[in-house]
């Protein structure tokens, strides 16, 4: 997902669950393998793929798979106010909330409760609805609050949030115009000043790369700009697909 390659990412994410067969795993010890069943999830977000999402079937057995329904449902509202389905995703919204009330306090997923994972998500998908709603104030307050919860996860590797927080809010400030704080994210998300814990860092990710050239291109820098573009064009070198923002959700760009 870093290197900007879905082919190895998704075969990753349907391996994983292959892994992981139901009678034998999943019933005996859902608390600690259940959470990975859904990680496609963040795979198909990561690259836009809307369309798989909304196509995706979801688990009947919502109480075994308690995670996996909410990560879905998550992923379905995301995916629906990409595609300008503003009331669907409002809908499906309400959906996921049941569905995250009904993941026992005992899911885990490594060093994180799965309900702190979920908020995670349901802070990310309010900011991507309101944004799309054109409110982008009341849009930024939840992404802001999304790379709160984000970045106070207990450490794990990997990180217990697949995609970080800062590539949607930085993606969307670049949209709404708002250059400097998007420039600031994605400094802290590759580590560049001394916001971040190491473990918190995601250093020379294409995402944040393309983000800050395109803030520093913006803003008439002409130094800095010529070493961040070599380091962009190395990662681009090694990406299967355009990167043209640090998240789908910027859909102009993206």
């Amino acid at each position: 997902m870093f290197l900007g390659q879905p082919a190895p990412a998704l075969a990753a994410a349907d391996e994983l669950v292959e892994t992981l067969p139901e009678e034998a795993t999943l019933r005996q010890m859902a608390d600690w393998f259940e959470a990975f069943v859904p990680m496609k999830m963040h795979v198909l977000i990561r690259f836009g793929m809307w369309d798989d999402i909304l196509a995706a079937d979801l688990p009947e057995d919502s109480a075994l798979y308690a995670m996996t329904t909410a990560l879905m449902r998550y992923a379905r509202t995301v995916a629906l106010a990409n595609t300008g389905d503003i009331a669907a995703a409002e809908a499906e919204r309400e959906k996921f909330n049941a569905a995250h009330k009904a993941v026992p306090e005992t899911r885990m997923l490594f060093n994180n409760t799965c309900q702190d994972i979920l908020k995670v998500a349901e802070a990310m998908m309010l900011g991507e609805i309101e944004y799309k709603k054109g409110n982008r104030e009341a849009a930024f307050k939840h992404l802001r609050q999304s790379v709160a919860l984000d970045d106070n996860l207990p450490y794990d590797e990997p990180w217990g949030w697949m995609q970080p927080t800062r590539h949607a809010l930085g993606a969307l400030l670049l949209d709404g115009g708002r250059y400097d704080e998007a420039e600031a994210a994605y400094r802290a998300d590759l580590g560049l000043d001394d916001t971040l814990a190491r473990a918190c860092q995601h250093p020379a990710n294409v995402w944040s790369l393309h983000g800050l050239h395109e803030c520093l291109i913006h803003r008439g820098e002409t130094v800095e700009a010529v070493h961040v573009k070599r380091l962009l064009d190395r990662a681009l070198a090694r990406a299967e697909v355009p990167v043209r923002a640090s998240c789908y959700c910027r859909s102009a760009a993206a």
